[in-house]
């Protein structure tokens, strides 16, 4: 737009006008999902479209990261001493929070493919605006309603004296934006706008997620940009949560490949994997006890395993996020892949392994005609940089050299090919454990990451979603790299003939958005080895509220039947790739909860989809939340199964606190009149002192108002109903 390209710059206020005045005040901002936004240049754009009315500013983008607020006055008392503490220093984007209070100006429309589980339920501008979008299709569905401005979050470091920098938060959109389709939108002579916003605090990632300043017009850097990262709060695991991951755990094959999300529920799988790992004995007892082996052993036998990681695990996620360090930190994840088709082949033929390459690798290449012969340049250049020969080698016409040694290039001689042994590496070079679109997490997570080392951290590799979610364009070597794939995913409903609802209600209220969940069901149906695991919850809402997630039918879908694969809830595993109608709802009414057994299976028969006489097995007819918590509470005893298996940020009491309100706010929908009497009976007791610490957490100690009485009462109520206090 300036005519140069890669402009650095300190002055987010002149390159927000110069984009305004470029753009004709028509400006369609496009940033990446979560963190990997251009915080401080889309604010300032944003106060220039309030000040003047004549500019036209769309913001198209996904999960917009807020800082949590609460919504009743309650809610607000207990999360605003969390968020200072926790937030502190993290800017929030100016234009969520016009959204959130009504104030958005009728200039300015936002547009998102995703946002948090239930944020925009109730939002009407977030709902009308709602962009259903394929994670792949978003850089083109972006382009294609207008998107003239591309601005990310980067990483920043130097070199040996050059800066480069990293999309790494975000290469998920970023590689084909930059490199491809906002090229070809100049070609065609458009006006649009590149800006990349370093942030030192951003871990520094590789892959394809380097690049330099050109690719961009603008790069905003210096002090300012330098503000804390949003770091994502750890949801509580609860024992239905950790049910779930431990079944899913069963289904995963050591030297296999995993994708899991964010959030409790992958959280509950990574415990319960490094359960497996590290506590096999107590792992088996506990699958023993839930009798998945009794119930799902030719499954679990033919696609999963119980025993310990040797080999270790493959990440391939669209979300890099703190499960899969966890993993790492626990030597689960630690199955190196390459990005050459003949060493995948070898490696999968357990012919070649990462730390160790064999004698004959040269002999084995050339049978495979991955190399000549007579070593050429080209040949050469790939065996080092695989670590096949030692780096300090070099490369003549005829020759290799190693100081004052010489070795033929022509190795179809036996001679020569034993001669060139001497200077065969000692390790593979330049594996990866995890192949990531983009990364999320807590700032424990970023710590993490930045506490590596430049090689360590190479292991965590970053590309595009149209690579990392889907097989086309590679195919063979993703699939050899991707073996045994599990694409673990999470639904909100499922029916009994195995459809999923993801991302949005029957009624057509968004709650979420579709992601990348598309691409890794197919992916997981075009792999030879692969499959799909959907978790859903059984149930939702407590007491009078209680539904079954299990239906017969669905008024939405966002994985359809004849995709439906396996399906994990906490009380087992359904396996329904390829079955008939019938099998497929005696699978599912398995794993329901009893509850609504009878009720799905009397739908059924009124259908005409089971027999007629078709029961339900015996052992599958004690599907209850107290028969789970009986099998875990020994185990939670003993240090398992813990609300936080990898930490929080949260105090005790907070944590206490939290866990009470939210059961009571589930009583108040489930069972109102027990929350109402109970509510009443604290207006006459007593104040108890063990309820101190948390009214003076909530600043309710000395209530000044009827109000405020009226809340430290629902204080102690959730506290005393939660069996945190008597």
């Amino acid at each position: 737009m300036n005519g140069k390209m890669g402009v650095v710059t300190d002055d987010v206020a002149a390159c927000a006008d110069q984009i305004i005045k470029y753009l004709d005040k028509k400006v369609n901002l496009t940033m990446p999902l979560a963190l990997g936004k251009s915080l401080k240049l889309a604010n300032e754009i944003y106060r220039r479209a309030k000040e003047d009315p004549e500019i036209k500013l769309n913001i198209l983008t996904a999960l917009s990261l807020e800082k949590p607020k609460g919504h009743t006055d309650i809610e607000k008392r207990f999360l605003k001493p969390i968020a200072e503490r926790i937030f502190d220093g993290v800017p929030e984007f100016e234009y969520m929070l016009d959204l959130r209070d009504g104030k958005l100006p009728k200039n300015v429309e936002i547009f998102e493919f995703f946002c948090k589980a239930g944020a925009n339920l109730n939002d009407e501008h977030s709902q009308l605006r709602h962009i259903s979008s394929n994670y792949t299709h978003c850089v083109r569905d972006g382009i294609d309603n207008g998107g003239n401005v591309f601005a990310q979050l980067l990483s920043v470091r130097e070199f040996d004296g050059k800066v480069m920098y990293s999309m790494g938060c975000n290469t998920d959109v970023g590689v084909e934006a930059l490199k491809t389709e906002y090229h070809r939108l100049r070609e065609e002579g458009r006006k649009v706008v590149t800006v990349g916003e370093a942030n030192i605090n951003l871990p520094f990632m590789y892959g394809d997620a380097v690049v330099e300043k050109e690719e961009y017009d603008y790069i905003l850097q210096g002090e300012k940009f330098n503000y804390k990262l949003f770091g994502a709060p750890k949801d509580p695991v609860a024992p239905a949560d950790h049910m779930i991951g431990i079944n899913v755990s069963t289904l995963v094959k050591d030297g296999g490949t995993i994708q899991v999300g964010i959030g409790a529920l992958g959280d509950a799988i990574v415990a319960g994997l490094i359960m497996r790992n590290e506590h096999n004995g107590v792992y088996r007892e506990i699958i023993e006890k839930a009798g998945l082996l009794s119930k799902n052993g030719t499954l679990i036998k033919k696609w999963g395993d119980t025993g310990v990681f040797t080999q270790g695990l493959y990440g391939s996620s669209e979300m890099f996020v703190d499960a899969f360090m966890q993993m790492y930190k626990s030597k689960i994840l630690k199955r190196k892949v390459f990005d050459s088709v003949p060493l995948m082949k070898l490696i999968n033929n357990n012919e070649l392994s990462a730390d160790k390459i064999p004698q004959d690798i040269i002999d084995k290449l050339i049978e495979m005609k991955a190399i000549h012969s007579r070593v050429d340049e080209d040949d050469f250049n790939f065996l080092i940089k695989f670590g096949i020969l030692k780096k300090d080698v070099k490369f003549t016409e005829n020759a290799i050299i190693d100081g004052g040694e010489s070795y033929p290039v022509d190795l179809a001689d036996s001679g020569n090919r034993i001669k060139i042994r001497n200077i065969i590496g000692k390790e593979l070079l330049g594996g990866q454990v995890i192949l990531g679109a983009f990364y999320f997490g807590p700032q424990s997570f970023y710590k993490a990451l930045n506490d590596m080392s430049e090689e360590e951290r190479q292991q965590f590799g970053m590309s595009g979603v149209e690579k990392v979610n889907q097989l086309y364009g590679d195919e063979e070597l993703r699939t050899l790299q991707r073996k045994d794939g599990r694409f673990v995913n999470t639904g909100m409903t499922a029916t009994l003939l195995g459809s999923i609802a993801s991302d949005q209600l029957q009624d057509g209220r968004v709650v979420s958005g579709i992601g990348g969940q598309y691409n890794f069901v197919a992916m997981a149906h075009a792999l030879r080895d692969g499959r799909l695991i959907m978790m859903v919850k059984s149930t939702k809402g407590s007491g009078k509220a209680l539904k079954s997630n299990i239906v017969f039918s669905y008024g939405h879908c966002s994985v359809p039947r004849h995709l439906r694969d396996i399906v994990v809830t906490e009380y087992g595993i359904a396996d329904v790739r390829g079955k008939p109608d019938a099998e497929v709802i005696a699978a599912m009414l398995n794993i329901a909860d009893s509850r609504f057994q009878k009720q799905l299976l009397e739908q059924a028969k009124k259908a005409k989809k089971i027999s007629v006489d078709y029961e339900i097995p015996e052992e599958f007819r004690n599907n209850t939340p107290d028969r789970i918590n009986k099998l875990l509470q020994p185990y939670r005893e003993r240090g398992f199964f813990q609300p936080f298996p990898f930490g929080t940020d949260l105090k005790p009491e907070e944590m206490m606190l939290g866990n009470s309100l939210k059961v009571m706010k589930n009583l108040a929908a489930g069972d109102p009149l027990k929350l109402l009497s109970g509510l009443i009976m604290e207006t006459i007791r007593p104040v108890p002192k063990s309820a101190a610490v948390f009214l003076k957490y909530m600043k309710l100690e000395k209530p000044a108002s009827v109000k405020e009485r009226v809340m430290r009462n629902m204080v102690i109520f959730a506290l005393r109903n939660n069996k945190m206090i008597k």
